[in-house]
């Protein structure tokens, strides 16, 4: 898949090996889905495996039935305190479901590395399958970066 270049704010865009540094090193994210009333919002944990935002859902959640009726969302990973610490990124596609919904822990290969670093990242190494929650991985369609560190120092707050 071909990733969207970022046409603003090139200047203070992280380059992919600063994106994936600091979706590695980050650890909440938001989600963004479309519902049949308006835009929902949630603050969830995350897994950044081979260019691609793992995420596990409820499958009995509002997120859940929004992307099984409109699979596109925007997810933001940011952080810093001060203005000229801010960065980001902001990712976009459509998600798709992978392994069984619910998962019970199914032999699914596609699995293997996202399970292990949530399980490495979250929950001390252990990986849980509690037969309520369900892969999704976004492979995003378009990427926007930003770092504010990188901004002039005439132009910093």
């Amino acid at each position: 898949m071909i990733v969207k270049q970022q046409r603003r704010a090139r200047a203070i865009a992280m380059t992919p090996d600063e994106i994936d540094a600091f979706l590695a090193e980050q650890r909440t994210c938001r989600v963004a889905t479309n519902g049949t009333n308006g835009p929902h919002a949630t603050p969830l944990w995350y897994a950044w495996h081979d260019g691609a935002l793992w995420l596990t859902s409820l499958s009995r959640s509002q997120r859940w039935t929004d992307l099984m009726a409109d699979p596109r969302i925007a997810a933001v990973v940011d952080a810093g305190h001060d203005y000229n610490e801010l960065r980001g990124v902001e990712l976009r596609g459509r998600v798709e479901v992978v392994g069984e919904a619910p998962r019970t822990g199914e032999p699914c290969p596609e699995l293997d590395g996202p399970e292990q670093l949530m399980a490495d990242r979250y929950h001390g190494g252990v990986i849980h399958h509690d037969g309520r929650h369900a892969w999704l991985r976004l492979r995003p369609e378009k990427i926007t970066s930003w770092d504010f560190r990188k901004l002039p120092a005439d132009r910093q707050r």
